[in-house]
């Protein structure tokens, strides 16, 4: 049942101070153990502090909850009431206090919210989320595919995988690899166009174009002085989407400006091979898995950070490919 708020708070404003928990407890010890004795080795505390406290429970109530003489204790008609009440009350936060404390210790469970991006996500992460969800049965993935940045803590996510260049915030961030550029094109394409020799020669080839990446129609390279150079390209085809661009280049329908992880598989087997290798193409970014705070981390995002960080630094899945 959902608390009327406005009403709990008026009723909280007629009240003295609420009871402390140590009270409570010292208050129940004593009535289930019939003696202050009793209660303090249970509690390991000192009869006399468990005497105080139900003491101060019973001024803060205004009514006596024990009948005391030398030998033993009883409880009174309003201690009865009090008893039942806030028996239950005290089991019910020491079970919430176990249940939610498994959160943070011992085996990972519970619903793991995670961001990662489109295409990256499908082709390298998606295949390590089978490895994870088999190694952790407790945890529940609830996966979202986007290439934009989501709001980790407005949206709700627990953690997220990002590439490029992190901009400053309150995420924790681990490097889980480094990013490469790179020009590709097919051998099919190939032979019919010979390969450009620098990167000012690419005026007479078909690019194709991301329409994701800032200034689509300039590509950027590194030149052997070290000065940056931008060079326009055109070509038949543009899109927004970086496999279907990767596909194009396979067919044969032009260069393409790629990521090492986009065409992993395609050098390896040979569908596309890489051009103008001595004009590095500039990337200061990377593959990174971020989550928020440092401090009280769920042990899901835990478990996921420390297991993701250990795949990648075991061997890129993209150079296995």
């Amino acid at each position: 049942m959902a608390i009327n708020c406005s009403v709990y708070l008026r009723f909280m404003q007629q009240l003295s101070p609420l009871p402390d928990i140590e009270s409570l407890t010292a208050f129940v010890a004593v009535a289930e153990d019939g003696s202050f004795n009793a209660a303090g080795r249970r509690l390991h505390r000192d009869a006399t502090v468990v005497s105080r406290r139900v003491q101060n429970l019973e001024q803060r109530l205004g009514v006596r909850l024990l009948e005391r003489s030398t030998r033993s204790v009883a409880l009174t008609e309003a201690g009865e009431i009090y008893l039942q009440r806030i028996r239950p009350l005290l089991q019910g936060l020491m079970t919430a206090g176990q249940e939610t404390e498994r959160f943070s210790n011992g085996e990972p469970q519970g619903r793991l919210r995670l961001a990662l991006p489109g295409s990256f996500g499908r082709m390298w992460l998606m295949p390590l989320l089978v490895e994870f969800r088999a190694a952790y049965r407790g945890v529940t993935l609830d996966v979202a595919f986007s290439n934009r940045f989501v709001d980790l803590i407005g949206e709700g996510f627990d953690l997220a995988v990002r590439l490029g260049v992190l901009p400053d915030s309150r995420l924790v961030s681990r490097k889980l690899a480094d990013r490469k550029r790179m020009i590709v094109a097919s051998p099919s394409y190939l032979q019919r166009h010979a390969a450009p020799p620098t990167p000012n020669d690419l005026a007479g080839h078909d690019c194709l174009i991301f329409s994701g990446k800032p200034n689509p129609y300039l590509w950027e390279f590194i030149m052997p002085s070290g000065a940056q150079l931008s060079v326009p390209v055109s070509g038949p085809f543009i899109s927004d989407d970086a496999e279907a661009l990767v596909l194009a280049a396979i067919s044969g329908h032009g260069l393409l400006y790629a990521t090492d992880w986009l065409v992993g598989r395609e050098l390896t087997d040979g569908r596309l091979v890489r051009i103008l290798e001595d004009y590095p193409v500039p990337d200061e970014g990377g593959v990174y898995v971020v989550h928020p705070s440092t401090q009280l981390v769920p042990n899901k995002t835990r478990a996921f950070a420390d297991w993701i960080t250990d795949r990648f630094s075991k061997s890129l899945p993209w150079s296995q490919a």
